[in-house]
């Protein structure tokens, strides 16, 4: 189940990369969505590498500083990499990580174009980093881990190759409350990061079981599908009950420190 579901991603992502719009035919996977936010005017950004894949902007709570080593997981085709890259200098060094091929191969001829000498696209799985420990000083990541399929497993990577001292902050969604599966389902159509959200706290108590310390929410903001692009899909009477439910998806950006 798990490699199925891994392969179900590869293949979404590999489409974005091979498709002009970044979408995945009829399942966008968070292009032109409410999900992703405007990276215009942050230092670095590319506009080549910004598929609209993401779920927040992780470097602007990620504290990152000059000469530090920064990993991006699920990298892509290089979008948080470049932003981080501007936040290191040039004495630092950005690495992204991605399991998906097509991404990495796009991410490394936005770089050949860039002419960057301390940035690194790596093919390789957040469940098994092939990174050694204690290496990086700075994880970022941008509605990817709800991907991952053992995000214990995921996350005590992150805590491996995260050197002592070091920190992350991560972007994701989150569920408030029981979201009904219509519901659900509609928002999977408009961000693959959706497929593997998590009520908030059992997020949360993940991290908080790695290991990590200091853990809290730099952002935090209710994801809203309209009503107008619900009632495609689903009945008044469903959309008039989840509307008073109360329950809702959520953006948060997670960070956290390794202790020393």
């Amino acid at each position: 189940m798990k490699t199925d579901l891994k392969q179900v991603v590869r293949d979404k992502y590999t489409e974005v990369v091979q498709r002009e719009s970044g979408c995945c035919s009829d399942s966008c996977c968070g292009a032109e969505s409410a999900f992703s936010l405007d990276y215009e005017g942050q230092e670095g950004y590319v506009k080549d590498a910004d598929y609209g894949l993401g779920c927040g902007i992780p470097t602007e709570a990620a504290h990152i500083e000059t000469g530090q080593t920064v990993l991006d997981l699920g990298a892509g085709a290089g979008n948080d990499v470049f932003v981080a890259r501007r936040l290191v200098g040039e004495t630092g060094r950005v690495i992204g990580l991605d399991f998906t091929e097509a991404m990495v191969k796009q991410a490394n001829a936005n770089k050949a174009k860039l002419g960057y000498q301390n940035v690194e696209f790596i093919l390789g799985d957040i469940e098994d980093m092939p990174l050694p420990e204690d290496s990086v000083d700075v994880i970022i990541s941008n509605c990817v881990l709800n991907l991952v399929p053992d995000k214990e497993k995921a996350f005590g990577e992150a805590y491996r190759v995260l050197k002592p001292g070091g920190h992350f902050a991560i972007s994701d969604i989150v569920i408030l409350g029981k979201i009904p599966p219509a519901v659900r389902e509609v928002a999977e159509l408009y961000a693959g990061c959706v497929s593997g959200a998590l009520p908030q706290e059992e997020y949360l108590d993940i991290v908080r079981k790695t290991g990590f310390e200091n853990i809290g929410l730099a952002k935090d903001r209710p994801i809203q599908l309209s009503d107008e692009l619900l009632l495609e899909y689903i009945s008044p009477e469903v959309l008039r009950a989840f509307r008073q439910s109360g329950a809702q998806l959520k953006s948060i950006t997670v960070v956290g420190e390794k202790p020393c």
